[in-house]
């Protein structure tokens, strides 16, 4: 098989390999968790049970003294929907929180940021939003369960204010809510919210002023609308994973909310875990103390779910207080905030199968854009390291390339010499290669390189928030997105005609038009792929092209010299 033949499999390949990521993403069933968890809720369970209910807290173990526990007769726990509460608004440089009294129910949270798009400068991207919302509940609860905690959910918290607000030279911001029980039990719950982070920490204190022991578990749930996303090649985005995931302390992996399976998932309490939901580009999560064991739990019913973080029971004698503290996330996958936070919560930054290659590819940009404070330049940059990386492997291939172009008249004339006899051919083509120290397989090695950094680069700008509505130069305003014009996929058009035209035509017809519309075909497939994968795409042919010319030119007059 001759030069030719190889580079059309390589290509070919490529495009397989693009198939076979999108029919992964289209219909590969979702991973089962191996994390505990309760029984699915029926279908037939109303979803306002699931935006009721607090974690079954379970029989509480002898306390330390061997008596039967004395449980919290007063539920410290959200309120149900019908109880209602008022608003708190609380305002970071980064967030815009709403809070219920009832429960101290986190039910709205704007990234100030983060515009939902550029044609919508003022409407901001919103991760939590109250029942009864347009496009579905998504809460985040709170709160300490015990004994009575289902009959006694309507606990409504006092605060001083109604709207708090970071000042400017303000660090951090601090916001209390307080509830007294009759039994003598009073709680404190604290946000806590410093300056230029989406980290916000949850602290409970309970104070134990009556005559019994008290005891409870604290926990945080997501309660979540889900909607299932129609993939479609026009719209990147929406291979993006959508919905809930978990990390055990050891693996991260995505919950099923279509089909969940709880009888496979183990049951237990684990620590250094985390729960989150997950949505292009934004993540909230809840970061239990690594210290406490925790049980995890989803509970799904009809199209939206209840994912819970159950900590550890602890005693409160009389006259003793004990504190409770969660950490959430909630904005932006940033993978330099995310890393503080909670071990893997990067994972998140969904590259799937390809994170060992796009991870340094993302450090890579990253490192580059400090210095020339441009995404796109940065990938201009990046594909230039890469290309100098592989500089050699480029170099044999393409002076291999630049001898076959040379030899293509006397290939031509083996062929038509031997057409009738395979196996001679075969014998001369091998002989002609030996002798002029031409290697019809060097040609392909630089595609397959290519191939998995393609895709690598594909998952950074499809995933990386960082490239959200980044902009390059004049139409591109965002590089996470398609060219609006097609300017870039016409260029990228171009460049790769010409380095067809660089390369040795290929002898067979059929092949010689399958690479003269391959240019083309994958245009027509890349237009529609975010930008700064099609500047990539342009930088590296482009590359490829001044190499091969300057090789050409050098082989040449080696040729000539030869001859002479």
């Amino acid at each position: 098989m001759d030069n030719q033949r190889l580079f059309a499999l390589a290509g070919l390949g490529l495009l397989l390999f693009v198939n076979y990521q999108t029919w992964q993403h289209d219909f590969a069933p979702p991973t089962v968790p191996a994390v505990a968890a309760t029984a699915a809720v029926p279908t037939a369970t109303p979803t306002s049970a699931l935006n009721d209910t607090v974690p079954n807290a379970g029989a509480a173990p002898e306390s330390a003294t061997g008596t039967a526990p004395v449980q919290a007769t007063t539920a410290i726990e959200p309120a149900s929907p019908s109880v209602v509460g008022a608003e708190v608004h609380i305002r970071s440089d980064v967030l815009d929180l709403v809070v219920n009294t009832a429960g101290v129910t986190i039910q709205g949270a704007t990234l100030t940021r983060y515009p939902l798009s550029l044609d919508q400068p003022n409407a901001f991207v919103q991760l939590f939003r109250a029942a009864g919302s347009a496009d579905g509940v998504a809460v985040l609860q709170w709160g300490i369960a015990g004994a009575g905690a289902d009959s006694a959910a309507n606990t409504i918290y006092s605060t001083p204010e109604t709207n708090y607000t970071l000042a400017d030279g303000q660090e951090s911001l601090d916001v209390p809510f307080t509830w007294t029980g009759n039994d003598g039990v009073a709680v404190t719950r604290t946000l806590h919210l410093k300056r230029g982070s989406y980290a916000i920490g949850l602290e409970q204190t309970v104070h134990n002023a009556g005559e019994a022991a008290w005891r409870g578990r604290p926990y945080a749930q997501f309660v979540h609308h889900w909607t299932k996303v129609d993939r479609s090649m026009f719209n990147p985005a929406t291979y993006s994973y959508q919905g809930p995931a978990v990390y055990n302390g050891k693996k991260y992996q995505k919950l099923a909310v279509e089909k969940p399976d709880s009888d496979e998932l183990p049951k237990g309490a684990i620590t250094d875990g985390w729960i989150a939901t997950l949505q292009h580009h934004f993540v909230t999560a809840i970061v239990p103390d690594a210290k406490v064991p925790t049980e995890y739990s989803m509970t799904v019913a009809n199209a939206d779910y209840r994912l819970t973080a159950l900590g550890a029971w602890q005693d409160v004698a009389p006259g003793a207080s004990a504190v409770f503290t969660n950490q959430i996330y909630v904005g932006p996958k940033l993978q330099d905030q995310l890393d503080a936070i909670a071990p893997k919560l990067d994972l998140t930054v969904d590259y799937g199968k390809l994170t060992v290659i796009a991870k340094p590819l993302f450090w890579l940009l990253s490192q580059v854009h400090k210095l020339v404070s441009n995404w796109g330049l940065a990938i201009i940059l990046v594909t230039v390291i890469i290309k100098a990386v592989f500089f050699p492997l480029a170099q044999t291939s393409g002076r291999s390339m630049a001898r076959m172009r040379n030899i293509a008249p006397r290939v031509k004339a083996i062929q038509d010499r031997y057409k009738d006899n395979r196996e001679e051919l075969g014998k001369q083509m091998m002989e002609l290669y030996k002798r002029e120290k031409v290697n019809p397989l060097s040609g392909c090695l630089p595609m397959l390189v290519q191939i998995p950094v393609f895709m690598g680069f594909y998952w950074v700008l499809l995933e990386s928030v960082e490239m959200r509505q980044a902009p390059f130069i004049g139409w591109i305003q965002d590089l996470s997105i398609k060219d609006p014009i097609f300017i870039l996929p016409a260029l990228m058009c171009a460049a790769m005609f010409g380095q067809f035209k660089m390369n040795p035509t290929p002898p067979d017809p059929t092949q010689a038009k399958v690479f003269a519309i391959m240019p083309f075909f994958m245009t027509a497939m890349m237009a529609f792929f975010p930008a700064g994968l099609v500047l990539y795409w342009i930088t590296n042919t482009g590359l490829s092209i001044a190499q091969q010319w300057h090789i050409n030119k050098a082989v040449s007059e080696e040729s000539q010299k030869s001859r002479n």
